[in-house]
This record gives structure tokens, sequence and C-alpha cells, in this order.
């Protein structure tokens, strides 16, 4: 069988392409159900906007802590590919299954959607990366392509699952993101031989075995997730233990280490702190700020009035349009010994959320205080700065990671960056649910309310990224000359 990496210089691996269409409709799937999340648990469950806003950030902070299992399933047992096909079934009868309006089985739902992502994503991000060999200057541009396809997914998702769950109903919705998800499995099966073998079982762990003791394994952690789920009360302890776990690892292997390796080790711990604050004011995306969308804009277009999910598509389409443009500046910027460094990138990056926060208060301040709707246009524009610091952070983040990361550590590092997201999502939760609250017991939030809860993110937004931009120097001379 021909390598894949063998494939024309001018080209990319055909699998590439696959993998394009498999991740677009798996982002399909989890930003369709996202778009609809909290809007669902408040209307069904009788939660309240804050009860809804917690559970959001909790299932959302657990995709992301779960993503370290699948990697390890992945490399011991299953294979990248075995592990995309089960957690994308997986994913696929967890949104069948919240179509059910029943507690239990939207529990079971999301657990399974819980950890079906954690099987799926980590693994089909590997395998793009294994399409290339060693120094194949084709695997940055390879990235940058996968990369298009999740935030076509994430455009599209909220679109077409966003209205039909908020017009025909939410199982409808749902059902629409089932389906998604099935493509990108179908796409996934039917052009596996594009890949190459990349991604295969390991050697030893072919045939039905490993499958089975994998099911078994995630049995136990679909357990686990399901009593945190239904007992949201200990998930803030949970991540701050887990949290607490991963910096004290960290802290300990890196005093074993040399003067280089141990600053840096140090150096990182410092930006997954950072990462954590950024994350629980940006998440507030698909909880408080899809409550606000909802309840305080003016959606009304010549008598037709726009779903309120739609919004979430807004952070999609200004990544793609953004994205290229970061890239020319940040080449720009290093061709002229200009470039910022990593932590002043992390400091710019957190600056954008209160000037976002800011804007959406100017808002409402300018409505008067009558008001009961702003103008969409203003959180539209707080979407759009928002997703301006996003784009400081979020690839500048994952490329640091993997350069400050000692060889043997590498997996580790991973694991603790998405770790600190999984902590920013959670505590994400915790600030909208105080917004919710402030609505009342199960009432809708006014924009007093909102007021009240973001003034203070925009004040914390402004003093943490200055601190950042204060301490830069001190954490960049850590980095031994990281960039």
């Amino acid at each position: 069988m021909t390598s894949v990496s063998a494939a024309p210089a001018k080209g990319h691996p055909p699998g590439l392409y696959m993998l394009f269409f498999a991740e677009l409709w798996e982002r399909f799937c989890f930003y369709g159900m996202r778009a609809l999340l909290a809007f669902y648990v408040a209307a069904t469950f009788a939660k309240g906007e804050g009860g809804a806003a917690l559970t959001y950030g909790a299932y959302t902070s657990l995709v992301y802590a779960t993503g370290i299992f699948g990697g390890w399933a992945a490399d011991r047992l299953l294979g990248a590919q075995r592990a995309v096909i089960l957690g994308g079934v997986m994913m696929a009868v967890g949104e069948f299954l919240l179509m059910v309006p029943t507690e239990l089985c939207f529990l079971a739902g999301l657990t399974l959607m819980v950890i079906g992502c954690g099987l799926f994503k980590p693994n089909i991000s590997n395998i793009v990366g294994k399409l290339y060999a060693q120094g194949d200057p084709r695997r940055d541009q390879g990235f940058v392509i996968f990369y298009m396809g999740i935030n076509l997914g994430a455009f599209v998702a909220p679109l077409i699952c966003g209205y039909v769950g908020e017009v025909y109903g939410w199982r409808w919705g749902f059902m629409t993101a089932g389906i998604g998800m099935l493509l990108g499995v179908g796409t996934f099966v039917l052009r596996l031989g594009a890949l190459g073998g990349k991604g295969s079982s390991p050697a030893g762990k072919e045939g039905a075995m490993p499958v089975l003791q994998v099911l078994f394994l995630w049995t136990g952690l679909g357990l686990a997730i399901f009593y945190l789920l239904s007992k949201q009360e200990w998930m803030f302890w949970v991540m701050v233990a887990l949290m607490g776990a991963v910096v004290a690892t960290l802290l300990g292997i890196a005093v074993t280490r040399d003067r280089v390796e141990r600053d840096r080790m140090l150096g990182l711990t410092v930006l997954l702190f950072a990462n954590m604050f950024f994350w629980a004011l940006f998440e507030q995306a698909g909880s408080s700020l899809n409550f606000f969308a909802r309840n305080c804009t003016d959606r009304g277009f010549f008598g037709w009035e726009m779903p309120a999910s739609w919004f979430q598509s807004v952070n999609a389409v200004c990544i793609i349009a953004l994205a290229p443009v970061f890239v020319a500046i940040w080449a720009k910027l290093e061709a002229s010994k200009r470039s910022p460094s990593i932590p002043v990138k992390f400091g710019i990056g957190i600056l954008p959320l209160g000037l976002g926060f800011g804007v959406l208060i100017l808002g409402i301040s300018l409505a008067g205080p009558e008001a009961t709707r702003i103008s969409a246009a203003w959180l539209v524009l707080l979407y759009v700065i928002h997703t301006i610091g996003e784009l400081c952070i979020s690839p500048v983040g994952l490329s640091a990671m993997t350069k400050l990361a000692p060889p043997s550590m590498s997996g580790l590092v991973m694991g603790a960056w998405f770790m600190s997201i999984a902590v920013g999502n959670y505590s994400a939760g915790l600030l909208a649910q105080a917004v919710g609250s402030a609505g009342g017991e199960g009432g809708t939030a006014a924009l007093k309310d909102y007021v009240g809860v973001y003034s203070p993110a925009m004040y914390a937004s402004f003093g943490v990224g200055a601190f950042f931009l204060l301490i830069a120097p001190l954490v960049n001379r850590m980095l031994h000359g990281v960039r």
C-alpha cells in the first residue's frame, strides 16, 4: 500500500479532505446541540436560566476534560481510526436520546455526548498530523484546511439546528444534529482507505477484544460523568481537584529538570491560569449571552424574528474571516523582529473580553432606563471583539504548549491545557448562573441584571489583562527564547 506521506509535494494527502468533511459534520453535531442546550434545559426541566447555564457549563467542561482519556484509549487499545468511529456513534446516540423529554434520557444523552466527544475530537486531529511525514512543510497548511472544516461546521450548525429547534421543537433540533453526526461517521467509514493505514490499531490490538475493553472502561467513565451531571454541586470541587493535581504534577516534575526546562514549565503554568480566566468569560456565548440574545435583543427584520441561536454563528464567521489577517500580521511583525512575546499576546487577548462586555453595557445605557431590548448589532459587535481575543490566545496557546513541553511530557502538557479550558468552562457556568439567578427563581433576566454581572466581568478583564502585560517580561524570560 502506498504511504500517504508520499503524496505529491504540491498537493495534500487525499485523506485530509475526507477528515475535513468528517470533522465538519462532527462540529455540526456539537455546535448544533450547543446552540440549543441552555434553552432546552430552561424550558423543559424548570431550572430557570441560572440552572440551565450551570448545566451548560458542566457539560462543556466535561467535554474538554475527557479528551485525555480518549487519547489514551486510542494510543493503547483502539487506534485513532476506531476511536473516531466509536466516539461518533456514541455522540449520535446521545443526540437521539436528547429527543426524549425526560431527565433520565437527558442526562444519559449528555453523558454519551461527553464520552463520545472525548474519543472523537482528539483522535481525528491526531490522524491529520499522521498524514504528513516529520518536517513536511505542508503540515501547517493541512491543519489550516482542517481548521476551516471545524469553523464551517460551527457556522452552519446554529443556522440549521437552531432554526429547526426554535421553530419546530427542541427534539427535532437535536435530531438534526444527530443526523449530522451520522453523516460524519459515514463519511469517515466509507473513505477509510484514503488514510493509507494512518491511525490504525496498535500492533497486537486488532480484533474485537480491545473494543470490548474500551466499552467496559467507558461504562465506568460514563457512570462517573452521569453522576457529576446529576450532582452538579460536586462539579466545582472535582474541577478544582483535577486542576490542582495537574498543576502539582507539572511543578513536581519541573523541580527535577534542568534550569531551562524548569523555568519553561513554570512559565507555561502561568499561561494555564490566563487561559482559564479567558474561557470563563468567553464561554458566556452559549449560556448567558444566548439568553441575552433571546430576552434582550431586537431580532425583528421586516416582520420576521430571527432565531436567537443564530448569534452562535457569528464567532465562526469571524474566525474564518479574521484568522488569515492575524496570520499575516504575526508574520509581518516576526519578519521585522517586532512580534509580541507569548505572554504579551495572552495579555492582549484578555483585554478584548472587557471591551466586548463594555460595548454591550454601552448599548444598554444608550437604550435608556425604560428599554427592555437593544439592537442586535451590539451583541454582534461583542462577538466580533471577543473573537479577536480568541485569536490572540487559542492558537497561540496551543502552539506554545507544543514548544514549551519537554518531549517526554507533551501529552501531559496538552492534557493540562485542555483541563484549564475545562475549568474555565465550568467557571463560565457559575458566572452565567449568577446572571440567571438575578432574574429571580425561574425568572427571565432583564437588562439591568446583565449589567450587574457583566460590569464586574469587564473590570476584571481589564485588570487581569493589564496584570499579564505587566508581568509579561518576567514570564517571557522564563520561556528562554520560545516564541
